[in-house]
């Protein structure tokens, strides 16, 4: 009797309409364009301290290619401002000469740049500044060699929220660009339709660096909603100089040093540099090992879904 009275209360039968909505809401909510699990990234060892990937976010994010991500560990390796005009040079180089000329295991370009080929945003280098200006808009600065020691090795900073005092500065190299990605989860960049190659630095909960440029055009706001809701390990990303001007290379010995190996096939050729026209770039960005810590021993590529 007890069974047939729960069976027939209204109460009851209210519950059970009630799960069955939110059941249904549910599943309309996960088949959402947008509503897709975060993707699973697996990087490949370069070295000690520097991961890659090829990663393609295409089914998730249809206007998004793939694109050569770099997950590498500020504690390992340091990195370093390069204008051609504080080097002496008459012309800025190729992507090619830097590395040449820097010896860096991976260089990369940096942010903006006027016609005259002075830099568009606060530059430092050694904690020197190389003529650029704190711009009023831009946000987004990438910041490594602390002046203290128990700072992070390597930030990307979001001048929105945090501060950065130019006449002292706390980090000795310094580059100011477009802020993409905040650590509220907000897109910092608006829907404007413009597509391009894409380089950007982003700095996860793990404290890693990671540098990304894209294998193809994409908008910026399409590629910082992927990264926001395929990667949420990113905690804040910039956006470097695009377009013709997006460009990454890795040195011959680093390359050399990780077996020739059929997974590497699709980062290997935008890492070497033959990828895309190469046009000079009067400022970059090297990747370069910490005292002691310089070891290209050859070792399989090892493959792994967690930094380090």
């Amino acid at each position: 009797m007890l069974d047939d009275l729960l069976q027939t209360s209204p109460l009851i039968q209210r519950l059970k309409d009630l799960g069955v909505c939110l059941i249904a809401v549910w599943m309309c909510h996960c088949s959402l364009p947008g509503s897709a699990a975060a993707s699973e990234v697996s990087w490949e060892r370069l070295t000690a301290g520097i991961q890659v990937t090829m990663w393609d976010p295409v089914k998730a994010c249809p206007q998004v290619p793939a694109m050569l991500m770099l997950q590498v560990d500020p504690d390992r390796f340091r990195f370093s401002i390069h204008h051609y005009r504080d080097e002496g040079l008459p012309t800025p180089l190729s992507i090619t000469g830097w590395q040449q000329r820097t010896d860096a295991y991976i260089v990369f370009n940096a942010g903006l740049f006027r016609e005259d080929y002075s830099y568009l945003g606060l530059l430092l280098k050694g904690g020197r500044s190389l003529g650029g200006k704190k711009h009023r808009s831009w946000q987004g600065l990438f910041a490594a060699e602390p002046t203290d020691s128990k700072q992070r090795k390597a930030r990307v900073l979001d001048l929105a929220f945090e501060g950065f005092a130019e006449d002292s500065p706390s980090y000795l190299e310094a580059a100011q660009s477009l802020m993409l990605l905040d650590h509220t989860g907000k897109l910092r960049v608006r829907d404007s339709g413009k597509r391009a190659y894409q380089t950007v630095v982003a700095e996860d909960n793990t404290g890693a660096i990671l540098v990304m440029k894209t294998a193809d055009i994409v908008s910026l706001h399409d590629l910082a909603d992927c990264l926001h809701r395929q990667i949420p390990s990113i905690q804040q990303a910039m956006a470097m100089d695009g377009g013709s001007s997006s460009d990454i290379i890795g040195s011959p010995d680093l390359l050399r040093a990780v077996q020739d190996v059929p997974s590497h096939n699709g980062w290997r050729p935008l890492l070497e540099g033959n990828f895309g026209l190469h046009i000079g770039l009067p400022t970059v960005i090297g990747i370069s090992p910490r005292a002691g810590m310089r070891d290209l021993s050859s070792s399989p590529a090892s493959m792994s879904s967690r930094p380090r």
